[in-house]
């Protein structure tokens, strides 16, 4: 008789020092899947404390915390063995690791050997890397058990470990003789959101479950943990090179498990399980964004949402996110549990529109500079996805900034010498209003700047940079204006179609002057362009000109370009230092607290910007 055993993992929505919740989850996660048959259960990384404690792990009472709240656990592994990942302080040294428990005994500790360093990871900060093949001793309560990189046999499979980064290294823990012949590879995992990514992790899976001829078994965590990364919630099983069990990411659920059942000896007798799954950028970034909001407002335990619609792209996009979130909570929780999350007295309904009214304040604050198009944009959007709206002007506002200042120079501002400026004070004078109103009801406000307007400082700090959160400034304008076709489109957001029509602009400067973004900047396609290679590949000016001028024949526009966005990158980062915490959404960011790091003085690429001119 084959070895047949149910397997599975739990991908938890975890909150950093949240011990209540992160404890409720996996013990209902260990019930639920013991209800479901599963034998053996893989939890996520560190899911005992959360991945982003951050320099809390460099403490000495975080781990102990964690090793006591691990010995609660363990009574609740009846019938069940259990993967469960907490840091451990072993002499004087952290170390991420997995527990393995089964049926109400530990049975021995992993420990992580590859620490991810780079992105928006910094675990060497906090923790050691283990030795690969070393084992020990380590002393929970009274009783000692073996630590380190370990396998464990039960039920009459030999189970091996990696912990996250471990798999994505080419010397890998699996690689090592310890692991040979191991039937069951367990990855426990804290991998962020990034558009595409878990193609990349099912791939990693499946080749790996070929290469080490195992069944391997990876659990990542769910939801917006800690502010700024998204996990989407994978869980994925493959045996032999063939993918058995993959579960439907970015739940709004604090939990959700699958399993499979494999059959050791004969994989062709193993059981599939395999959940549809978003697809595509424009999906997967509706269910990641959404999914992040809801997580910080509950999280925050703020009240709901306000956001200044001016009726363009980045804020009317903001707004159906906001509305998305309404939807989708909705959708999978039902009324009473997605109050119950908010921790919210609503109103009953399981209309979204309805709930987004209680949760969801905008307001155009026009002036003289903005069109009956923005307007009617703005208001069209608010009133079709059910958020309040209001409408004030700040023309009388502007103008005793103006005057004041006007008075101290001795002079009048016009637009031929003080344009930035004039520009500027209009947006300035639209935060404090906005943020009083986020005050008064107790919300997040939301700012609207984009990764492309971040790149070259194309946004007023403390104007349109106010806010709690900054939802898109991980993304490029033109994924924006692309995404909101598709949300018109297939989402059913009829209210875009105003917005849709409208080429992107601050209307900052007099009607007449016709003001656009691009013909501020350049091309936005160009600006991505660019900036994928400048930032993202980290290219000089000369060599982002190489990789460009067959795509833009222009060579003389090309240059200009080129040299502009260098420029303002380099001068503006101050500004990014600023910007409001972001989600984490494609595979790079220009927020320095996560992803890019760039002094805030430097040449401005003074030598470089001159060989790119020389160049043909």
């Amino acid at each position: 008789m084959g070895r047949t055993i149910k397997i599975g993992g739990a991908c938890l929505n975890q909150i950093p020092m949240d011990w209540s919740n992160n404890l409720q989850n996996i013990k209902q996660s260990i019930a639920q899947a013991r209800s479901e048959g599963i034998e053996i259960l893989c939890l996520p990384e560190l899911s005992i404390t959360g991945y982003g404690c951050e320099d809390m792990f460099l403490s000495e009472w975080l781990p102990e915390k964690a090793l006591l709240k691990l010995q609660e656990i363990v009574p609740h592994t009846q019938d069940i063995a259990v993967a469960v990942g907490l840091p451990i302080r072993y002499q004087e040294r952290v170390f991420n690791t997995t527990c393995f428990i089964a049926n109400q005994k530990i049975l021995g500790v992993y420990a992580k050997q590859k620490l991810a360093n780079d992105g928006v990871h910094y675990e060497p900060r906090w923790f050691t890397p283990w030795e690969s093949g070393k084992i020990t001793d380590l002393q929970i309560g009274q009783q000692t058990y073996p630590f380190g990189h370990l396998t464990i046999d039960y039920l009459g499979i030999k189970i091996g470990f990696e912990i996250c980064e471990d798999a994505w290294r080419k010397d890998r823990p699996a690689c090592h003789l310890i692991n040979e012949e191991v039937d069951l590879l367990l990855n426990p995992s804290a991998s962020h959101f990034a558009f595409a990514k878990a193609d990349f992790r099912e791939h990693l899976v499946i080749s790996s479950s070929e290469t080490f001829h195992c069944t391997y078994l990876y659990t990542n965590l769910l939801g917006n943990e800690s502010g700024r990364m998204i996990y989407d919630g994978d869980i994925l099983i493959a045996q032999e090179g063939v993918l058995k069990g993959k579960n439907t990411r970015l739940s709004f659920k604090n939990f959700n498990t699958l399993g499979c059942t494999i059959d050791f000896d004969q994989p062709e007798l193993s059981e599939e399980n395999i959940l549809p799954d978003a697809n595509g950028r424009h999906e997967e970034f509706t269910k990641a964004a959404s999914l992040a909001l809801f997580d910080y407002l509950r999280k925050s335990k703020s009240k709901g949402f306000v956001l200044s619609l001016s009726g363009g792209a980045d804020s009317s996009s903001i707004a159906v996110l906001v509305a998305q979130a309404v939807k989708n909570g909705l959708s999978e929780l039902g009324f009473e549990e997605f109050a119950k999350k908010l921790n919210l007295d609503l109103e009953p309904s399981d209309e979204p529109k309805e709930i987004v009214k209680q949760l969801f304040y905008t307001a155009y604050q026009g002036t003289k500079n903005s069109s009956e198009d923005t307007l009617s944009s703005a208001k069209g959007l608010a009133e079709s996805i059910g958020a309040r709206f209001f409408h004030w002007t700040i023309d009388e506002e502007v103008s005793a900034y103006t005057r004041s200042i006007e008075t101290v120079l001795e002079r009048s501002l016009d637009w031929t010498t003080d344009d930035i400026a004039l520009q500027n004070i209009q947006a300035r004078a639209r935060s404090p209003i906005i943020w009083m109103l986020a005050n008064i009801k107790k919300c997040l406000l939301l700012s609207t700047s984009n990764r492309s307007e971040g790149d070259v400082g194309y946004a007023t700090m403390d104007g349109d940079t106010s806010g709690s959160i900054s939802p898109i400034a991980a993304v490029d304008k033109n994924f924006i204006l692309s995404w909101l076709v598709y949300a018109e489109k297939e989402l059913g957001y009829t209210g875009l179609h105003k917005v849709n029509t409208l080429s992107p602009t601050a209307e900052l400067r007099p009607q007449d002057r016709h003001q656009t973004d691009e013909d501020d900047l350049m091309p936005y396609a160009v600006l991505v362009d660019i900036e994928e290679k400048a930032i993202r590949d980290r290219k000089s000016p000369l060599e982002v000109y190489a990789r460009l001028k067959g795509q833009w024949p222009d060579h003389v526009l090309l240059k200009q370009w080129i040299t502009k966005f260098f420029r303002l990158w380099s001068i503006n980062q101050w500004k990014r230092e600023r910007i409001a915490p972001s989600f984490h959404l494609d595979d790079f960011n220009v927020d320095p607290r996560t992803w890019c790091r760039f002094p805030i003085l430097s040449s401005s690429f003074d030598e470089e910007l001159k060989e790119l001119q020389q160049a043909p």
